[in-house]
């Protein structure tokens, strides 16, 4: 008897347990949670096969599921709008139109006490509506707005945590790429989710923006407003950035309207979006340069998709999923307080991983818990532990958990943001940063609690498109 073959006494559970260790001790260890999760996913396979068939015939399944899981799931429909929007991003930015967003939000409110930091996040929140990234807009307002801060005399750690915080509101704001993997995983209808994300993501602009105005207001020297335009000037900025809310129309009205795919619609943005930059001038560099960091991006996330999507398939042979959901529903507590705990377990897992990477590893084992701690599939509003339906909870969760997530790109040690924000502007050390983003954390603790109080801000605009 061969070691698989030994090893695979064992309950598929306890298999599925011992594999999930071994991918986060390669993770903590500082493998990428990509290849990690192949790692593990395709050694889980191997076990649970080899004890069903043998060595050698559990080997050759487990590799054809390796070929062929990447290909099958990358190539689906839904993931061909990840690209188009991040090319929307990088577009607009090499043809100078988010450039223009930011002057644009600096006239109209940096008369605002901390006005700077108050521009920045509105044209952060404008520039993650056509972006979906937030990493790049983390790098994009770092080149723009933490110059002119620091030359009104803003904290260096102040201003370089503004632009990492207001970057996180690429995850919410439509079209965000997160929200797209979550309704793969989920299996859960695309523009629903990207509509649901309009206004919880509206909202966590303003949170922020009224936290930079306090702190402006209780803290002497803090950085002045910007004063002396104006109407005439005002307006005089809004056509630079009309471009880009041309793109944010589309991708309403496509989605909403049902004029067309949420892949249509980005498609479509990228092609206004190119228009409106060669018109203005942009070089064939910039567009090779544009190109290349959208690929860039795009394979990484899709990389960390393939990887992560092995180790799901074996959790479904291992029967783990449905292991957590029963023991779950078993707790002797309420399902508001396991769904807090669940949260709060997200909070920790940020620590140490990206976030597509946890939403990806959890998700396969945590929604399925938490529909059945909101009263299972089929569930109405009225019969509830939620008090939302089976589709509102599915919806309001994926919200919240990608609420969650955006703690993991401004939470050391790993703080992705922080380190991009770092990594351009070098006067800014990452200590800087992570100390910046410390009162943006407060913010999005309330936030997160509103959403759990409140569904409705979650499921009013998914409700007006039927999905209740």
């Amino acid at each position: 008897m061969n070691l698989f073959e030994t090893l695979g006494q064992m309950d598929t559970v306890s298999i599925g347990l011992w594999v999930t260790g071994l991918m986060l001790f390669l993770v903590v260890i500082g493998v990428r949670v990509a290849f990690a999760a192949a790692i593990a996913g395709f050694l889980g396979l191997l076990w649970v096969f080899s004890a069903r068939m043998g060595f050698e015939k559990g080997f050759l399944v487990a590799m054809k599921m390796a070929g062929t899981i990447p290909h099958s799931k990358v190539s689906t429909l839904a993931l061909s709008l990840i690209p188009t929007f991040i090319l929307i991003g990088f577009l607009a930015y090499h043809a100078g139109l988010t450039r223009s967003l930011f002057e644009a939000a600096k006239r109209w409110v940096g008369w605002l006490p901390g006005g700077m930091g108050v521009a920045t996040v509105f044209s952060a929140a404008g520039f993650a509506a056509v972006s979906g990234a937030s990493v790049a807009t983390s790098a994009v307002f770092a080149r723009i707005a933490i110059p002119e801060m620091l030359q009104l005399g803003y904290d260096k750690r102040f201003a370089a945590g503004v632009v990492a915080a207001s970057g996180t509101l690429a995850s919410l704001i439509p079209p965000s790429a997160i929200l797209v993997i979550y309704a793969i995983i989920v299996e859960q209808d695309v523009g629903a989710l990207l509509m649901a994300g309009f206004i919880p993501g509206a909202f966590s602009a303003l949170v922020y923006g009224g936290l930079v105005i306090f702190m402006a207001k209780s803290r002497r020297d803090f950085g002045p407003p910007v004063r002396g335009f104006s109407w005439k000037q005002r307006f005089e900025s809004l056509p630079g950035a009309m471009p880009i809310f041309l793109v944010v129309g589309i991708i309403i009205v496509c989605i909403y309207g049902g004029v067309g795919t949420p892949t249509e619609a980005g498609s479509l943005g990228a092609f206004v979006i190119l228009c409106m930059a060669l018109y203005k001038g942009m070089r064939m560099h910039e567009l090779k340069d544009a190109l290349i960091e959208t690929a860039k991006l795009t394979v990484m996330i899709f990389t960390i998709i393939w990887g992560v999507l092995l180790y799901v398939r074996f959790l479904g042979f291992a029967d783990l999923p449905t292991a957590f959901s029963d023991w779950i529903t078993s707790l002797d507590q309420s399902p508001m307080l396991t769904l807090i705990l669940i949260l709060l377990a997200y909070a920790v897992l940020g620590m140490f991983m990206d976030a597509i990477g946890m939403l990806l590893l959890t998700l396969p084992v945590v929604y399925p818990a938490v529909i059945a701690l909101n009263g299972g599939e089929g569930v109405t509003a009225a019969e509830s532990a939620f008090g939302v339906s089976a589709v509102g909870c599915s919806i309001w969760f994926g919200i919240i958990v990608v609420k969650m997530a955006e703690f993991c790109l401004i939470t050391p040690p790993i703080g992705l943001n922080c380190f991009v924000v770092a990594g351009v502007r070098p006067e800014c050390s990452v200590q800087d940063v992570f100390r910046g983003v410390i009162p943006f954390f407060i913010a999005d603790a309330l936030t997160i609690a509103a959403l759990v109080a409140m569904p409705s801000i979650v499921l009013w605009l998914p409700g007006l498109m039927g999905f209740s």
